[in-house]
């Protein structure tokens, strides 16, 4: 990793994808770009200046001179905050993805963060004691949902968000070792793709995964329903199923993760691994990071 010379000229640094650079590599005359994401995670916006006591010219001149990453390949490393166009200029507000607190779908109330137990027993240890406890192995316990919308008081709940902010397709990613995505009533889903990094990427859209994706309650028929505060587009639900891995063995948590006593209201010893699942809105492209944590007692 590595910073790009940057004197304010604009830089376009550019690779392939490891699925663009496999495909090249078949050399059979088939591969084609057909998709391509632009980012800007380095840029604080923050620095661009008003007052700057050159000028106008000069407002933007720090953003212009930011040093720029050069392009990685690595997905989990970089691309974190990619560009998005919508043509029309009378935009005040643009939708964003929030995970939802109602009664169903808390998050663990001391740290913020969704529990996976990947065995029986450590379900029954955490759940008398703890919110945010998914079951990772019968999922009749605990679930995640995300709504989306324009999350502002500026405009009331009761109108319709435009279609072309409606979120109709998600992109769920999570690291393939640890978990596995499910609908909401524990049917396994089908992975779209597993890169080298082990991250296996799942595609919903509300035409074909009805279950998952729906539209959020119209708040004059339920004002409560959603955590978005204007106008309301869909919810994506969903459970996580721990690998076989970390139910039946302890190697990957002491591979990749920690020990921690007590673990919330218990005194108990349990192994855990802390991770992130990816949530991304295919119409949007915003991204939300919800921070997970497998968890198993300590026999």
């Amino acid at each position: 990793m590595a910073f790009l010379d940057n004197s304010g000229d604009i830089i376009l640094d550019a690779v392939l994808t490891d699925t663009g650079r496999m495909r090249l590599a078949k050399g059979d005359g088939t591969f084609r770009i057909a998709k391509f994401a632009l980012g800007d995670d380095e840029i604080n916006y923050g620095s661009y200046n008003k007052n700057h006591p050159s000028g106008s010219a000069y407002f933007d001149l720090e953003v212009l001179q930011t040093p720029v990453l050069e392009a990685l390949t690595n997905n989990t490393s970089t691309m974190n905050s990619k560009l998005i166009s919508i043509p029309r200029t009378n935009l005040l507000y643009l939708p964003i993805i929030k995970i939802s607190n109602k009664t169903g779908y808390e998050v663990n109330s001391n740290d913020g963060i969704h529990i996976v137990a990947v065995d029986e027993d450590t379900q029954n240890i955490l759940d008398p004691c703890l919110t945010g406890i998914l079951n990772g192995v019968t999922f009749d316990k605990g679930k995640i949902r995300v709504d989306q919308g324009l999350d502002t008081t500026e405009i009331p709940s009761s109108f319709t968000i435009d279609s072309d902010l409606w979120e109709t397709q998600y992109i769920i990613e999570i690291d393939n070792r640890l978990g596995q995505i499910i609908t909401e009533g524990g049917t396994s889903t089908r992975v779209s793709f597993i890169d080298d990094d082990n991250i296996a990427s799942y595609y919903f859209s509300q035409g074909t995964d009805a279950n998952m994706v729906k539209a959020i309650p119209a708040a004059t028929t339920n004002p409560g329903a959603s955590v978005i505060a204007g106008p309301r587009g869909s919810q994506l639900t969903f459970q996580i199923k721990a690998s076989i891995e970390l139910n039946s063995s302890t190697f990957l948590f002491t591979q990749l993760g920690s020990i921690a006593s007590p673990l919330g209201c218990r005194s108990q010893t349990f192994y855990f691994i802390d991770t992130i699942v990816r949530i991304t809105g295919a119409t949007t492209g915003y991204r939300l990071d919800i921070p997970v944590r497998f968890a198993k007692l300590q026999s």
